[in-house]
């Protein structure tokens, strides 16, 4: 039996990635257009960085906010590439453990796709019986990368009134 390439292909996987709106917004990435998106120093989280692909859909969330919540959504543009700042020794994100030829830390670039008009607060998430079992409205949750089912991504979008729609 022979592979074809679309058995290679897989489904596009949902993620929420979090910033703090005074480091790094919805509105700073709306203005930029495509970011990296750099500085994740979680394990899990890096990994989850390394599982996404060109054209995956992101829930942007602002998180340390008030109130914290989803404002918008961006898609993957550029797969996980070493993180330059783990090298840079001015850089708050630098890593003295790592090396060139064997770096730990990924970024991936972004590129945005939509600012909500209201912003899904985590309140409102936790509220939805819809959103039960979404990473986000668990108890302790802090991790700044994720993933996030379909249905709870359709969800949020749907809450927020979003343009985007998921194929």
């Amino acid at each position: 039996m022979c592979h074809s390439s679309a058995v290679a292909k897989r489904a596009k996987q949902l993620w929420l990635m979090k910033s703090e709106p005074d480091v790094y917004s919805i509105d700073d990435l709306e203005r930029d257009g495509t970011e990296s998106w750099e500085g994740v120093r979680n394990y899990q989280a890096r990994n989850f960085m390394r599982d996404m692909r060109e054209g995956d859909l992101v829930l942007f969330y602002h998180s340390n906010a008030k109130p914290p919540g989803v404002a918008g959504v961006c898609r993957i543009s550029r797969e996980a590439y070493p993180d330059d700042t783990q090298f840079d020794r001015k850089s708050q994100y630098y890593d003295s453990k790592s090396k060139k030829d064997d770096p730990r830390w990924s970024m991936v670039d972004v590129t945005f796709i939509e600012k909500f008009a209201e912003e899904v607060s985590l309140q409102a998430l936790k509220d939805d019986p819809a959103l039960d079992g979404m990473r986000v409205t668990q108890k302790g949750s802090r991790l700044s990368v994720q993933p996030v089912d379909k249905k709870h991504f359709q969800r949020v979008l749907k809450m927020a009134s979003a343009k985007t729609k998921l194929r």
